[in-house]
């Protein structure tokens, strides 16, 4: 025999907080006009009672539809983090979520956006790399006044309304962690210029360079497009220079594997003969081996926030005194060790 449970209702709310459903709906759309406690009792009854606004309902009476569309590249790694920070948010404040994937060179992803904003489907954006650096895509997204926040913007001090990490300063000390292993011939496969974000881990390692007095040779320095492939071919042609370096620092994790790869195939050891790192922790970085030195992108609390920034500003506020900067960390395993003896 089935027990069919009975739905909460904006009523039920009302009589265990014991104030009106004009009350109740306050607080749901976040108007100033109720008092705090007035307020924390109404959530602790939503809590208990475990309801859920109707969204039908809310969207006629605001004239809005509470869904948050969040634009990315179909090919991201991490993106399953990402979206994951943002439903946590989402869940808090009653939001639903519209996922929008977008494949490489998509001429057609400006006037999809377009049209997710007039129609509307969506009350405002969440936007990625390398979206956001879309001259055509944030032309629409000006034109029409929408609402958005950015992930992993290059410099989040150019943009309130941005979340990001200190990319250049983890791979500044990323860097002086295989300085003080012992390796003087440190490559670093740069990413995808269209990357503003992975710009700014190139310029760390240069920090770190010139800090410790290394020499930055150009052949040492490639550019890659993000991918395992890419990461592969420069492994090769790195591993192919006489002489080759010691230690490869990839500007993500997808190229760190591509370059394992090639030392794998060519017999060089990791990390006997050559020490690799990656950037982002994607799950295959624990996963290949050895598993590989990293650092952490905190995507799942920069997500968070965004989609916390977002929604205050579609409510009209200001962004806040809250941190927009949240620090990558170091993660070291086994790909990395001192450096060979020549």
């Amino acid at each position: 025999m089935s027990i069919v449970t009975k739905k909460a209702t904006i009523s039920d709310v009302a009589e265990l907080a014991g104030v009106s459903i004009k009350t109740v709906s306050r607080v749901l759309n976040h108007e100033p006009r109720v008092l705090p406690a007035t307020r924390d009792r109404v959530q602790a009854a939503m809590e208990t009672l475990r309801y859920r606004p109707n969204s039908s309902a809310r969207r006629l009476a605001s004239n809005r539809t509470f869904l948050l569309g969040l634009v990315y590249h179909a090919n991201s790694g991490y993106i399953t983090r990402i979206q994951n920070g943002v439903l946590e948010a989402c869940h808090a404040e009653h939001y639903d979520l519209l996922i929008h994937p977008s494949a490489t060179g998509c001429s057609d992803l400006p006037e999809e956006i377009s049209q997710m904003i007039s129609q509307p489907k969506v009350d405002g954006l969440i936007l990625t790399p390398p979206v956001i650096h879309m001259t055509e895509v944030m032309d629409v997204v000006a034109r029409l006044d929408a609402p958005y926040v950015a992930i992993a913007r290059a410099s989040v001090e150019e943009d309130p309304w941005s979340v990001g990490t200190n990319d250049r300063q983890a791979c500044r000390d990323m860097t002086h962690h295989l300085v003080d292993l012992g390796h003087r011939r440190i490559a670093f496969v740069r990413g995808n210029p269209g990357h503003l974000a992975m710009g700014n881990r190139f310029l760390g390692f240069r920090d770190a360079l010139a800090e410790a007095g290394l020499e930055e040779r150009t052949a040492w320095t490639p550019t890659g497009d993000n991918s395992f492939e890419s990461g592969e071919r420069i492994g090769n042609a790195l591993l192919a220079l006489d002489p080759p370096p010691t230690a490869i620092f990839c500007a993500n994790d997808h190229m760190a594997a591509g370059v394992m790869t090639a030392a794998h195939r060519r017999g060089v050891s990791i990390p006997g003969q050559l020490s690799v790192v990656g950037f982002d922790d994607i799950p295959m970085a624990g996963r290949v081996w050895p598993p590989l030195t990293t650092i952490r992108q905190p995507l799942g609390q920069m997500a968070r926030l965004a989609a916390q920034l977002l929604i205050r500003r579609l409510r009209g506020q200001d962004p806040g005194d809250e941190e927009r900067v949240i620090s990558s960390q170091p993660v070291l395993r086994e790909s990395t060790g001192p450096a060979p003896r020549d």
